[in-house]
């Protein structure tokens, strides 16, 4: 596996990528606190700035522990594309009404009652740091790759990975 670092632009579009793609991460909190708290989250929206964005309970833990303590980690994991993303960043609650209905939709009512549930928040992730893994091929590709490579001896470039400089 090779590592490509990347930097500024090219890095922004390698994470908001790879998040659109992915949709779907475990978005760990509380920190200072064993075992860590981690709930599946959805993307709603990755801005051109690369602030990432879910909704939330007012009254979920998650909400309370970004009160706490903004550092948060999302892992997003695809393994039938054999894609990894691992992001750091600083959260924030928002209750603005201009950002809850921008990025409100009807299937979001699962959760909430409508967009003006006094329950609905938005999170804003601030990206810091981030960390790739991605295979460029599928899973089958990749294991016969690593097979190829098992009986030939021979290394086998089966994707890239590096630190995104965001």
């Amino acid at each position: 596996m090779s590592t490509e670092n990347l930097n500024k632009d090219e890095a922004l579009d390698k994470m908001k990528s790879m998040v659109k793609d992915i949709q779907t991460c475990m978005f760990v909190t509380d920190f200072g606190n064993k075992p860590l708290s981690a709930v599946p989250m959805t993307t709603k929206e990755v801005d051109k700035e690369g602030n990432i964005w879910f909704f939330s309970r007012l009254d979920s833990d998650h909400n309370g522990d970004i009160a706490k303590d903004n550092d948060v980690q999302l892992l997003y994991s695809d393994t039938s594309d054999m894609e990894f993303i691992s992001i750091y960043g600083k959260a924030s609650i928002e209750t603005n009404e201009g950002v809850l209905k921008e990025f409100y939709h009807t299937m979001d009512d699962a959760w909430f009652d409508g967009v003006d549930d006094p329950n609905l928040t938005a999170i804003k992730v601030v990206p810091k740091e981030a960390y790739f893994w991605d295979n460029k091929q599928n899973k089958f590709v990749t294991f016969l790759k690593i097979g190829a490579s098992a009986v030939t001896g021979d290394k086998k470039d089966i994707g890239e990975k590096g630190k995104l400089n965001l």
